[in-house]
């Protein structure tokens, strides 16, 4: 029995290694792109439809330029990659993204978000700014990430697949090596369960058949409970497609990085900072700060794992006095 378009999608995405968020992302925006048309079947409509579709989204739905052009990737791949068609990229332009230059926190404003936070999350923030990590590559750190000899930590497929080293603080190597003790605990924990056995990216697992019972590659961050992994679920539940059959495979993932979001939120509040904090602002006064301490633009933008030099080049700007190093006319003597 031949499956379903989604499915096929779904199997295309594994396939390619897109990450399971994005799997997720995208098989939603195929299916609000089919719904919004009334469950007309893609292959019967292109270009038109799918601008429609993106003016909805704009002028209806009100969304973000970002959110558009992440629609707009999605249903791209769909036609790409499952029914094999070219969409003309001048017949669905993408969204302008609008300039904004990052919010970007004080030392002092750091340390006071971080007073406000507790366990994992306040080590989890004290990465983000120590070491510049994006969220999602905090979240999904493993224990043999972390190198206490050499003192950096490694960040695997990073945003664009690509890998770098960043720099571990010395002032957080105690509280990483207590996490990793409780790491431990958690997982002899479910090994005497009979369980024990992570996730492995790239078909790892076959390759490497003992790997996802080791405690090397156990998250950094494991959540509380175990669960069913949704990738090994049969499509009748819903989710996965060429599941292994049965209720799944119970295994402890990493924690909810929507945990992370709201305590910062919270800690950014209680301390009183008037800007708007997220766990990204972390990531850009790691960077601002480094250039402020006379580190050269493209060693921060190694750190970073940004492709193009413009892209760590925003925050030159940021540290710009003023309107471009402009000094006002009010304060001239």
């Amino acid at each position: 029995m031949a499956k379903k378009l989604l499915e096929q999608a779904r199997d295309i995405l594994r396939t390619k290694h897109y990450s399971y968020r994005t799997e997720e992302t995208y098989i939603d925006w195929m299916r609000r792109y089919i719904l919004f048309h009334h469950k007309r079947h893609p292959d019967g409509m292109g270009a038109p439809e799918i601008q429609a579709f993106l003016t909805h989204l704009a002028t209806e739905r009100n969304i973000a330029a970002s959110t558009q052009n992440q629609a707009l990737s999605a249903v791209l791949f769909l036609y790409r990659e499952v029914l094999h068609r070219e969409i003309e990229p001048v017949l669905v332009p993408s969204a302008r993204r609008p300039e904004r230059l990052p919010t970007v926190l004080t030392r002092g404003e750091v340390l006071g978000v971080i007073d406000h936070l507790f366990g994992i999350h306040k080590l989890m923030a004290q990465l983000l700014y120590g070491s510049g990590l994006r969220l999602m590559e905090c979240v999904r750190l493993r224990v043999k990430d972390i190198d206490f000899e050499y003192k950096t930590i490694t960040v695997r497929d990073g945003k664009g697949e690509k890998d770098r080293v960043t720099p571990l603080p010395d002032s957080l190597i105690p509280s990483l090596k207590r996490q990793i003790a409780h790491v431990r605990l958690l997982h002899e924990e479910d090994l005497a369960a009979g369980l024990g056995e992570v996730y492995l990216p790239h078909a790892l697992d076959r390759k490497y058949p003992n790997a996802a019972r080791e405690l090397a590659w156990q998250y950094l961050f494991p959540a509380p409970k175990r669960a069913l992994d949704p990738r090994t679920l049969p499509s009748p539940a819903g989710r996965g497609v060429g599941g292994e059959g049965g209720n799944g495979k119970e295994r402890r993932h990493h924690v909810d990085s929507s945990g992370l979001q709201h305590a910062v939120k919270e800690a950014a509040r209680t301390a009183g900072i008037r800007k708007r904090v997220t766990c990204h602002t972390f990531r850009h006064s790691f960077a601002t700060h480094l250039l402020q301490n006379g580190y050269d633009i493209r060693t921060v933008q190694e750190l970073l794992g940004h492709k193009d030099v413009r892209t760590t080049m925003i925050y030159t700007h940021v540290l710009q006095r003023g309107g471009l190093a402009v000094k006002s006319p009010l304060d001239t003597s």
